[in-house]
Order: C-alpha cells, then structure tokens, then sequence
C-alpha cells in the first residue's frame, strides 16, 4: 500500500468515527422521555426505551365470558402477545384477578391510538352470502357505506351460515402476490386455516364459487371488515384475499383477522401511559458506565498493544457507535437484555482484536516482517474470528426464530452486535494496519513480538478441575432442594415468574419513579418482608402502582393502612387485586426450545467445522457447565429471577461458546504437526494450545467484565440483579474454556469414539 493511499484510508475511517459520534451522541441526547404540557402525551425522540426504561403504554381488559377454561385463557393470553408484538419486542401481557387482562406496550404514548388500531379484540365470523334456503345473510347498505348483517350472529351460527370462526385461523399475514394479467405485484392477506378446517372451506369456497363467484365475508367484533368475493375452490387451506389499496391496508386486514382467533370475548377497561419500572436514573448511570467502561478497554487495549492497541481502540469506537445507530435506524426496542447483547458484542469485538494481535506477535517472534506479520496474522485469526462468531450468530438467529418477548429483543442485538464486531474487527482494524504501516509505524517494537512461554500442565490436574465444577454446580442442587424443603421456592422467582399482587392508589401528587422508588418502596419492603418490588407511575395522574409478591389478606391491609397513614392516601383510592405472570409459560416454553435447538444447531456445526465429535461435545458440555453455575450463584445468593434471567442465560450461552471456540481452534492448527496421537502428545498439544491462548482469554474476560463490573457498582438495584449474575457466568466462561472444556476433549479422546487412545493402548 503507497503511503497516500495510507493517509487517505485513515482520514477516511477517523471522519467516519467522528460522524458516527456525533450522530450517536445526537441519538443519545434525545433518547428520553419528555412529558408535553399540552395533552399529557409522552413522546420519545431518540431510540424506543422499553417499559423498564422509558414507560409506555397499559391497557386492561375484561373478559365478557363467563367462567372462562384455562385453555381459553392460554390462547388469549397468547394471541395477544401475537398482537404486542407488531409494536415491541418488549411486552408484557399477563392476567389480573380473575377476569382481566392487562397489555403493556412499551416506547408507544399515545393510548388512544393503539386502542384504535388494535381495537377491543372480539369474535371473527367467516359468513356465507346466503344461506341454505337462498335468503341473504347480508347487504350492502349504501347509507351506511358498508355490508350490513340481516339477522343476528345465533341465528346464522344455529343454521350453518357462520361457516368458520376465528378460531379456525391458522396464520394471518400481509404480503405480495403476483397479478396474473398485469404482472404486478399487489397487497394481499395470507390466510391459513387449520387443517380440520379446510375440508369445510373447500366446501364453502366451492359453493361461493359456483354462485356466480359469491363472496364470503369476514365479520369482526359488530362490523365487516372484508367481504371479498371467490374466485377459486380452495382446498388446501391456504388463500388470499386481495383488492388491498396499499399495503398498510393488507397488514391492517391480517392484524384484525389475527387478533380476532380470540376464544374470549374482551372489553376495554381502562388504558393509561405509565412511567418507567426503572425510571430515568437506570438509563443515565447504564450509559454512563458504558461511556466509562469503554474508556477503560480503550486505554487497556493502547497500554497492552501499541500500535495493535490503538487500531483495536478505533475499531471498538466505530463499533460501539455503529451498534447504537443501527439499534435506532432500525426502531429496536431497547431494555435491559438489549444492553446485554450489545456488552457480549463489545466482548466479542475485543475478543477478535486481541486473536489478532496475538497472531500477530507471534509472526514477528518467528521472524517475519511486520508487513507480512501483520497480513498472515489477519489470515491465521480469521478462522477462530469466523467459528466464534457464527456459533454465536446460529444461536441469535435461533432465538429470534423461536424466541419470543425479551428473547427475541436480546437476539436482535446480539444480531447486531455480532455483525458490526466481525467488520470492524475484519475489516476496519486490518484497513488501519496496513495504512499505519504504509504513513511509517514499521518498527517491530510498536508491535510487540510473542514470548516463548513453557506450557502449563493443564491436563495433569484435570481431575481437580473437574472436582471443583462438580462441588460447585452440587452445592446450587442442594441449595435448591434445602430451600424447597424448608418451604421456600428452589429459585427466588419474581413476580415476572409466578405472578402476585398490585396495589395502585391515588397518591394526592405527581411522583417520579425515583421518588416512589426512595420513599414508597422501602415503606412497603418494610411491611412485607421483600424487596422484590416493581413500581410505575401513571403519566397524568398522581396514580402510584406497587407490584409485590403474593400477598395474604392481613399483609394486604397492613400495606394500605400504611399508605394511609404515612402518605395521606384516600382509602377509596387503593385497590389491591392478584396479578399473574408477565413471563407466560408459552415464553418460558420458547426459550427453553430455543436455548436446545440453538445448541443442537452450534453441535453440528462445530462437528462440521472441525470433523470430531468429541470436539464440539466438549464446547457443549463447557456451555452447560457454565448455565449450571450461573442457577447455582442464583440458587445461593438469591438473585430474583425475573425478566433479566433468560437474557443473562443467553448471554452466557453466547460468551462462553466463542471462548471455547477459540482455544478448539488452536488445537485444531497444533494437531497438524502431530504424527503420531498418544495420550502425550495430545495433552502436550492441550497444554501448548492452552498456555498460547491463555492471555487472550484473561484479557478479553478482563475488558468484558470491566463493562459489566461499572454497571454493578453504579447501576440502581435493579441493573444490579442484572449485572452480578452476569460477572457470575463470565467468570465461569472463562473459566470453564481454560480448565474444563479441553479436558473434556482430552479425557474424551482418550476414553471415546472407535480410535480411542485407551483402547490403542491396551
């Protein structure tokens, strides 16, 4: 590269780093939540906040039928979150008492507006034109401008006019289809019945059909919403309905065909703005430190590595920059597992940087150029650089297939994240080598050059590794069963989990969650014994709501006559009721399946990648061992699981297994100049790969748990709970690639598989 091209390149990337700044910095300054004088709307400019962060909008219903089944609930429940998540990512959706639901959307403030769009979710007809003596089930009325019914819905239900409901709704969604005559694409609703119910609309479509190409109109909640006319036999299930205007119109159509496969008949309650779980102070000290920690990692990378160091400082700014602008170019809701996916993409941009710069040193101790050190240490990092990501990707993408709430927000940015990591880590840092190389930086001294280190006997001890894991992950099991039996729960589960009681009142003034939060809050922890806590204010009103574990009616009590009597609340203002989880069982069930398919997917292709079973057994088993020690710390220490939990999970999931890759990696390139497989030669191999790795694994542990480690010390309670179980699992990560991951394979290789060395031995 000539020394202009050099200058050019570099002036290129720092303008590039210094608009991306300025642009981040503007997106930061106007992500927050300002309450407008006028209408007591709240409106945020900057990036979508979630609930925990920034509020939005509640809305309650109430189910019209009488003594619902829990199956009926079940599907609610679920259809509804169907529907949440057209706004958000990050929604809650749970039961309230015994016969009200509560929808909560965050980084949305207009509540009227989502009323109106989403509607009060009713019961969906689809109804034939005519019935079977030939009198019409319905008109057009051109008073009304619309399709207006002859006769009520039970008398079309009792004689066979109603020929499917909602219920019979398989899938509803807005697309393209081809226009045969024009070759145009147009709008259309995607629709799909379920398998029982597509022998019945063969039958109907075929009647329509037949009539002169009829219609069959689709009747929602009092209303036609659609009567489009046949124009084909549908026998597999599977139809269209086009005639959209736009597509706007279509996703409209497919949304309201979705929310009405509703067993439940519900009316809007009440609908209101809340504020933040969290409140203002959680967003401002999360950033904070962010700001202070990636100063820190900075500094650590220029200090340890030079020239390398600064090149890694720049990437991880354009990185750190480039993260924020896509998360709001793209409207990505962002809370608190959204910030963990982007501190495990720090962790994996430093990660990559580190592998390099390592390569790198090592060509140098070898006797290579620094030119042809820095290219060759570019081409050997790249397939660690590669395997570590992609697993890591395999498991966003599987998670934001299967995974639903919280997990599909976490998956997004780690999506994110991982992408913008490789390039700046593959493509900015190697532009700014090379053109730093190309202005002058040639001394081999800015560089730095590998020392030559005696390897550790890491296999010798594995035995004693393997002991203290066990004790470990033993001690979270009889924790757990301790507390079982002395009638606690095994897990300190919140009230995300197993549901509790709300207490909302009108308090007389207009509180900030920060002020509930340093007031009300120990007040009422005082009174119950538990500081697992959850508040929110209503926007407009001096309307405090308290969410707590379940409460007994004599603890319920004492909490109102202590809201009476320490802050002046109007006793018919309180209301006390039951609430269930906002974590329903169809998430949990979604991130359990999405957790075990994003591993059978990263086995695989770890087995592919480096052809030996063992191998990616081992990296399997190292990812379990660290899920374990994570329930462990929160079995013993008692760390609320809640909302934050699955996203601590997955984090670990992703952190440890592009660790492990790493190290699997250079044991892949050593077993090359092996000739002969011995039990020696293969721990002389683990040991070398080991002890060549284990300043890199120390390092980026190091960077990454700095991140974390500023959260916990400046973040409120709640991004404290969120913070130390992570530190948990990183440090576990980092320990269960070092000791335990190679010495499983070590131990498998030696005692698995038809060319066991055990075996060869005997």
């Amino acid at each position: 590269m000539k020394k202009s091209k050099g200058v050019v390149i570099i002036a290129v990337i720092l303008a590039c780093l210094i608009g991306l700044g300025y642009f981040t910095g503007t997106i930061m300054s106007t992500t927050s939540v300002s309450q407008a004088e006028t209408d007591n709307t709240v409106e945020s400019k900057g990036i979508k906040l979630g609930l925990d962060l920034s509020g939005g909008v509640s809305i309650t219903y109430r189910i019209v039928d009488d003594n619902p089944s829990q199956k009926d609930l079940d599907d609610t429940l679920a259809k509804l979150e169907e529907r949440a998540e057209s706004y958000s990512t990050e929604y809650s959706v749970y039961p309230v008492g015994d016969d009200r639901i509560t929808v909560e959307i965050p980084g949305v403030y207009d509540a009227n507006a989502v009323l109106q769009d989403l509607g009060s979710p009713g019961s969906l007809y689809f109804i034939k034109h005519y019935d079977s003596e030939g009198n019409a089930n319905y008109n057009y009325d051109s008073t009304a401008g619309d399709y207006v019914l002859t006769t009520d819905i039970d008398t079309l239900i009792a004689n066979g006019s109603v020929v499917l409901t909602g219920n019979d709704v398989k899938s509803s969604n807005a697309g393209y289809n081809t226009n045969k005559t024009t070759s145009s694409s147009e709008p259309v609703v995607e629709l799909s019945f379920n398998d029982d119910a597509a022998e019945i609309w063969e039958a109907a479509t075929s009647e329509a059909y037949n009539n002169s190409k009829d219609s069959i109109g689709v009747y929602y909640d009092d209303h036609f919403i659609s009567v489009p006319s046949v124009s084909a036999v549908i026998s597999d299930g599977n139809c269209v309905i086009n005639g959209m205007e736009n597509y706007e119109a279509a996703e409209k159509l497919a949304t309201f065909i979705r929310v009405g496969a509703i067993n439940l008949e519900l009316e809007e309650l009440e609908s209101s703005v809340v504020g933040a779980s969290l409140g203002g102070k959680a967003l401002t000290t999360s950033v904070k430190a962010g700001i202070i920690g990636l100063i820190l990692v900075m500094l650590f990378m220029i200090v340890m590595y030079g020239v390398c160091g600064v090149v890694a400082a720049v990437g991880l700014g354009i990185y750190t920059t480039l993260v924020i602008s896509l998360i709001y170019l793209f409207e990505i809701t962002l809370t608190l597992p959204g910030i963990a996916g982007v501190i495990l993409g720090i962790g994996m941009a430093v990660d990559a940087n580190v592998i390099i710069i390592s390569r790198i040193r090592e060509e140098i101790a070898s006797g290579k150029s620094v030119l042809t050190s820095i290219k060759e240490g570019y081409k050997k990092a790249l397939s660690a650089i590669v395997d570590g990501n992609v697993t890591t990707m395999i498991a966003a993408l599987v998670l934001m297939w299967l995974g639903s709430g919280t997990v599909k927000g976490f998956a997004y940015t780690l999506m994110i994240s991982i992408l913008v990591s490789v390039f700046t880590a593959l493509v900015v840092s190697r532009l700014l080598n090379l053109s730093l190389y190309a202005v002058g930086c040639r001394n081999e001294k800015l560089y730095g050059r590998a020392k030559e280190r005696k390897a550790i006997e890491f296999m010798k001890h594995r035995v004693k590794w393997f002991a203290i894991s066990l004790v470990v992950i033993v001690a979270g099991f009889v924790g757990m069963a301790a507390y079982s039996a002395s009638g606690a729960r095994a897990l300190n589960f919140s009230l995300e989990f197993v549901g509790g009681t709300s207490i909302s009142a009108d308090f007389g003034q207009d509180y900030t969650i920060e002020q509930v939060e340093e007031t009300i809050v120990p007040e009422v922890a005082a009174v119950i014994g538990d500081n697992g806590i959850q508040a929110s204010t209503v926007s407009g009103s001096d309307v405090v709501t308290i969410k707590t574990k379940t409460l007994d009616l004599e603890t319920r009590e004492a909490v109102e006559n202590m809201l009476v009597e320490k802050f002046g609340v109007d006793q018919s203002t309180i209301e006390s009721q039951s609430i269930g989880s906002t974590i329903s069982g169809e998430m949990r069930k979604n991130a359990i399946l999405a957790v075990v398919v994003a591993c059978i997917f990263m086995l695989f292709y770890i087995w592919f990648r480096f052809k030996d079973l063992r191998l990616a057994g081992s990296s399997i088993l190292a990812l379990v061992h660290d899920v374990l020690v994570m329930l462990t710390a929160y079995a013993l220490i008692r760390i609320s699981v809640g909302n934050t939990f699955i996203a601590c999970m997955l984090t670990i999931v992703g952190y440890s297994i592009n660790d492990t890759i790493v190290i699997f990696d250079r044991i892949r390139e050593n077993m090359h100049g092996v000739k002969k497989q011995t039990p020696e030669s293969l721990a002389e191999v683990a040991n070398k790969s080991l002890t060549q790795t284990l300043s890199r694994s120390i390092n980026t542990s190091l960077t990454t748990i700095v991140m974390v480690l500023l959260l916990f010390i400046m973040g409120v309670s709640s991004i404290r709970e969120f913070a130390l179980p992570l530190i948990v699992g990183m440090v576990s990560g980092t320990y269960s690639s070092i000791f335990i991951a190679a010495s499983l394979w070590y131990t498998m290789k030696l005692h698995l598989g038809k060319d066991r060395l055990a075996k060869k031995n005997k």
